[in-house]
């Protein structure tokens, strides 16, 4: 068994009560981007730092080439907040928010999607591959031998 060591566990856990507030209020069926502006607000209420203006530039083989990632949410500068409003998450989602993670050197994201009827059906908690570590197994002693 596997568990991540990257932490944040209350703060994920208020943003993901942030992002059920928001659900609670508008439901599915919503632009991914009116969530963004709504969690935002319901983030800064809760008294979060909220970011939702970061451009990473991206860079290829040492070169700017121009373009630039901009992830939806970050929060305390510590967990980025992923955001869809799809019919349902697929494996690329949460290789996304891998990838997110690790150009932002973040270590732990939320992949949330808003098109559920209850929103913690549409949550995932992603960390980066790099700080899972595998849990240690409880060898039992050898029987004994009868003679």
């Amino acid at each position: 068994m596997f568990h991540d060591t990257a932490g944040e566990e209350e703060l994920t856990q208020q943003i993901i009560g942030c992002a059920i507030r928001v659900h609670q209020a508008l439901g599915p069926g919503m632009f991914e981007s009116i969530y963004t502006r709504c969690l935002g607000i319901e983030l800064t209420a809760s008294g979060l730092e909220v970011d939702t203006t970061r451009r990473i530039p991206v860079v290829y083989r040492g070169q700017n080439i121009g373009a630039a990632f901009c992830p939806d949410i970050i929060v305390n500068n510590a967990v980025l907040v992923e955001l869809k409003a799809v019919e349902a998450l697929v494996r690329v989602h949460k290789t996304q928010v891998i990838t997110y993670l690790k150009v932002t050197a973040l270590r732990v994201g939320l992949l949330i999607n808003f098109n559920v009827d209850k929103l913690t059906d549409g949550v995932r908690r992603v960390a980066r591959p790099d700080l899972y570590v595998k849990e240690p197994t409880t060898s039992l002693p050898p029987p004994s031998c009868l003679i």
